[in-house]
C-alpha cells in the first residue's frame, strides 16, 4: 500500500482489540479498524487507547486501514522525580 493509490489519515485510538487490531476514529468521526504494520511489530511499538496515530487506508475499502506510524504526545505528562530517603 506504498504506492500513490493509498490515502493517508490520522486518527486516535479508542479500543484495543485482540490480535494487533484497534479501532480508530478519525477527525470527521468516522470509525475504523485497524492493523499495526509489520515495522511497529518488528520494532515492537507499543499502542494504547488515546494514541494518535497515522493510517494507511485503501481507497476501495474505507472501514479498514493499517497503521504506519505512533505520532508523539505534543504535551507529555510531567513525570515526578523519585523521593530519595537518606
Amino acid at each position: 500500500m506504498a504506492d500513490d493509490k493509498s490515502i493517508e489519515v490520522e486518527g486516535k485510538i479508542i479500543a484495543v482489540l485482540p490480535g494487533t487490531m484497534f479501532k480508530v476514529q478519525l477527525a470527521n468521526g468516522h470509525v475504523v479498524l485497524a492493523h499495526i504494520s509489520g515495522k511497529l511489530r518488528k520494532n515492537f511499538i507499543k499502542i494504547a487507547a488515546g494514541d494518535n496515530v497515522k493510517m494507511e487506508m485503501s481507497p476501495y475499502d474505507l472501514d479498514k486501514a493499517r497503521i504506519t506510524y505512533r505520532m508523539k504526545d505534543a504535551n507529555p505528562a510531567p513525570r515526578m522525580a523519585p523521593r530519595r530517603r537518606y
